[in-house]
């Protein structure tokens, strides 16, 4: 079933930021307080407008820890429902509205932090667990093709 309701995103998803690069990838934590990074990096100077991943409800817009944060909920992916959230931005939406896919919903700040030029941090929960917000754009990591052992080829 949560397959099936990533897939039915999938078609709507799209990058937070134009042109979308990757400067650190999501490395979920081996233990649930451990080293590791909980979503990904997307290069985006400050000022870079941030677009809503997939049509939901912003359910936060302000400060944690002094950046800014922004999370939409996602309706209809079940219980607890999926979440996305963006920072360091200011947000252009209020909690409570409805954005579509697409539509810009933040802009990135001056906030110092770990990227030199400057970055969004994309997450993506489901409750408390932190998933790979790549899952939502179906491109997670790619399939790859194991050599089978001790089996002869045809021919």
């Amino acid at each position: 079933m949560y397959r099936a309701l990533l897939l039915a995103l999938t078609a709507a998803a799209t990058w937070p930021v134009i042109p979308p690069a990757i400067v650190h990838p999501w490395a979920p934590p081996a233990t649930p307080y451990g080293p590791g990074h909980r979503g990904i990096d997307l290069a985006a100077p400050p000022g870079t407008p941030v677009r809503a991943a997939a049509t939901g409800r912003v359910t936060f817009a302000g400060q944690v820890a002094g950046q800014g944060v922004l999370t939409i909920t996602l309706p209809g992916t079940a219980s607890p429902p999926l979440r996305t959230t963006y920072e360091p931005v200011q947000a252009q939406v209020t909690e409570g509205t409805e954005v579509t896919a697409g539509q810009i919903v933040a802009t990135i700040t001056d906030t110092p932090t770990h990227c030199p030029d400057g970055c969004l941090h994309w997450g993506l929960l489901r409750g408390d667990i932190y998933l790979n917000p790549l899952l939502l754009l179906h491109r997670a990591t790619p399939s790859r093709l194991l050599p089978v052992v001790g089996v002869v080829e045809p021919g």
